[in-house]
């Protein structure tokens, strides 16, 4: 995992005078801030008209995203600054503090889309689901750092997994999808710490059984599969259609910024989970292609701090937040292509929403943190 280039410590002392505050990864920078600006430019494009429709205020959604990513954006140099070596300690009050959300939702939540999902305190909302994941990577990370001479015995890797596991059937009571992405995050942290690979061929069954268990007992979700197969004949599958005719009426250039026609009322919450459809309408292939190159550049960086964290800590706790944003970049490509059932998954740092863009910065905010510790040119890399 640390298996970074030697460097000489002149070089190192020279790396610090240029940046005092510690090393400073401009590449991740510059790759984030491009997704967050486009993420804004498409949440204008394609809420626009339902905001005028609803509100009479075409800027409505995007100046309420513009205010949370401001937010987001402050949160997360604030996490940046701080030494992520602290959370450590803290580690196992954030996951029960999760986990009390999680059963607070369940019984007092607010429903969105037929789940109780949200958690009210007067005017603010926000998603315990969120919180979640952000506990789940810092909790296991912590405890694989801790353990990690013995997490390839069985009943450590069991211990190290009770809490986020019952906090992940917590979730997926309601969501199944972040109760994936939850475990997908869980599974990544633990393969990065641990040498032996044929338990987690055992946790990845585990993961499999459990979510075909959920979809059985929930018939809703099992419609979900027999929309994924035929669209056409099932009238829930009128948004995965619309979402087709989007993506395949973009061709390589697409229809033009801020013209697309599925928008106009035919994809619902089209600034939110189908958000990359209208980017494929609006902008083609081309414009796709672009975006999705810019997401692989940051997962570049991220997997660079990752393998040159100063210790397991940090390594593993970069590793949680790449997998987050892959996997979650992932889910929400291919549902707007059809290419797996539909569920409702944002695009990271691009679909509207107020908790998630806060939660996923502060993620963020912790892998610069981990960055800072780098002592070496980016050049080097």
């Amino acid at each position: 995992m640390h298996g970074g280039p030697e460097v000489s410590e002149d070089r190192v002392r020279d790396a610090r005078r240029r940046c005092p505050g510690g090393y400073v990864d401009v590449t991740m920078l510059l790759a984030l801030g491009m997704i967050l600006i486009f993420g804004l430019a498409m949440i204008y494009s394609t809420s626009s008209y339902r905001a005028y429709d609803l509100y009479g205020d075409q800027m409505y959604f995007f100046k309420r995203q513009a205010l949370y990513m401001l937010l987001a954006v402050f949160a997360m140099y604030i996490v940046s600054r701080y030494d992520y070596r602290r959370l450590l300690r803290l580690s196992a009050v954030i996951l029960l503090s999760s986990l009390v959300l999680q059963v607070v939702v369940l019984i007092i939540g607010t429903a969105s889309h037929g789940s109780a999902r949200w958690i009210y305190i007067g005017p603010i909302g926000f998603q315990p689901s969120e919180y979640a994941k952000t506990a789940i990577i810092i909790y296991t990370s912590a405890r694989a750092a801790v353990e990690s001479k013995n997490l390839c015995r069985p009943g450590c890797l069991i211990k190290v997994m009770i809490l986020p596991v019952i906090t992940i059937v917590l979730i997926g009571v309601e969501n199944l999808s972040t109760a994936i992405i939850c475990f997908a995050i869980l599974f990544v942290i633990l393969f990065v710490g641990s040498p032996r690979v044929r338990h987690f061929v055992l946790i990845g069954i585990f993961g499999v059984v459990g979510s075909v268990l959920f979809i059985m007992f929930a018939g809703y979700r099992a419609n979900r599969v027999k929309i994924w197969l035929d669209p056409e004949n099932y009238a829930d599958g009128y948004q995965t259609v619309q979402s087709l005719y989007a993506v395949g009426s973009g061709g390589l250039f697409g229809v033009g910024f801020g013209r697309s026609v599925q928008k106009m009322g035919f994809i619902p919450e089209s600034h939110n989970d189908m958000i990359f459809s209208v980017v494929c309408e609006e902008l083609g292939i081309v414009g796709a292609a672009f975006i999705l190159i810019i997401f692989l550049i940051l997962l570049r960086r991220m997997a660079v701090t990752a393998m040159n964290a100063r210790d397991r800590f940090g390594s593993m706790l970069t590793a949680g937040v790449m997998a987050h944003v892959a996997v979650q970049l992932l889910i929400n490509v291919s549902v707007v292509t059809n290419t797996i059932p539909p569920t409702g998954v944002p695009m990271p740092f691009v679909s509207y929403g107020g908790s998630s863009i806060i939660f996923i910065l502060m993620e963020m905010g912790i892998v610069m943190s981990v960055s800072r510790g780098i002592s070496y040119d980016e050049t080097d890399i």
